[in-house]
């Protein structure tokens, strides 16, 4: 008698025209054939067509809304099989709740007749057969909506492997920048004729810089606590240049967690913008603090936003966008960027070793 459509939701106001042409179509045809009887009469055709066209309507947006639920929890990406699944047996279900309603209100309110009639062989067949077609349908529909999904899948996920690997190199091309081993061997000259002992310590922490570096790369993730010690390395390197100029405040080593991961290198890109972006003098300190919150998963980055003037190729912002697609790659918790009148402030997922 009727059948379910594919789901027509989220119509925008200029596109509900299209689909309900269609409605109107589909079931005129599905009228005509399954009617044969009514050609020659004009009320029973309006009525069958009446009918036919609230099962397909009401079909079409029940799925069609209940699939849009089941995405919310259950994704064709993450469990494809789970899904199919689901989407079949929640296809059954609420169809099943669709086409007795649609019966009760037809053969019980409109013609007058018991209830119990619903459950008699003639009755019946108004049942079994648009709940047999729908699930064809729906069956046939999802299984093209999980092939879309899949194709679409593997184009981002090639997608984000490039930009993962343009990621690495710019990441790797930023540390390994002369302009750092030049700042770095000047400041190590000084500290050799002036400060014998402070200069091992910082040969020992420059050591340790590029030798993260090094293993860091060609890795997705690293333990946070690992990317922390980097980055305190790091910064003892950046104040010996800067001094009193820069001021930073780094998580107690006890109070990371293990099970915590990162991208590698994250913590320096956000440290070198802060470093490169901004003015950083006696006066007027560079203060760079962290912000561990374990209740919500997430490692907060915030500097003093005190802008300095760079040239256009120096502010693409290409390393942060970069950093935003390795993320992309790996969860689905964004990374967020919300800088403030005083503050640039990043705030990192923190994700966990399965």
């Amino acid at each position: 008698m009727a059948t379910a459509l594919p789901a027509f939701t989220r119509f925008g106001k200029a596109k509900w025209l299209r689909p309900l042409l269609v409605l109107v179509l589909v079931s005129t045809a599905i009228t005509l054939l399954t009617c044969v009887s009514c050609w020659a009469n004009a009320e029973q055709m309006a009525t069958n067509f009446t009918v036919t066209l609230a099962f397909t309507t009401a079909l079409s947006l029940a799925n069609g809304y209940a699939v849009n639920w089941l995405e919310r929890y259950v994704s064709w990406r993450a469990e494809p099989v789970k899904r199919l699944i689901l989407t079949l047996l929640l296809s059954l279900l609420v169809s099943l709740v669709v086409i007795l309603g649609i019966n009760l209100c037809y053969v019980v309110l409109y013609r007058g007749y018991a209830v119990a009639v619903l459950w008699e062989p003639p009755a019946a067949r108004n049942i079994v057969f648009p709940l047999g077609v729908t699930v064809l349908f729906s069956l046939v529909m999802h299984s093209r909506s999980f092939l879309l999904k899949w194709r679409e899948a593997l184009v981002q996920t090639e997608r984000l492997q490039k930009e993962m690997a343009q990621a690495a190199a710019e990441t790797l091309r930023q540390q390994l920048d002369p302009h750092f081993m030049f700042n770095a061997l000047n400041a190590l000259t000084s500290l050799v004729e002036e400060e014998p002992q402070l200069a091992v310590r910082f040969i020992r922490q420059l050591s340790q810089v590029y030798r993260y570096v090094l293993d860091a790369r060609g890795r997705e993730v690293v333990l946070l606590a690992d990317e922390l010690e980097f980055a305190k390395a790091y910064l003892f390197l950046q104040r010996i240049r800067y001094g009193e100029a820069l001021q930073a405040d780094l998580p107690a080593p006890g109070s990371v967690p293990a099970r915590l991961i990162v991208p590698p290198l994250s913590l320096q890109l956000l440290l070198e913008n802060a470093l490169k972006h901004n003015v950083a003098l006696q006066q007027q300190p560079l203060h760079i603090g962290f912000e561990l919150n374990l209740a919500a998963r997430q490692l907060t980055v915030r500097n003093t936003l005190r802008p300095r003037r760079l040239g256009s190729e120096e502010t693409s912002g290409l390393g942060l966008r970069n950093l935003q697609a390795r993320y992309a790659f790996l969860t689905k918790q964004p990374m967020l960027i919300q800088p403030t009148a005083t503050e640039f402030v990043v705030t990192l997922p923190l994700l966990e070793l399965g």
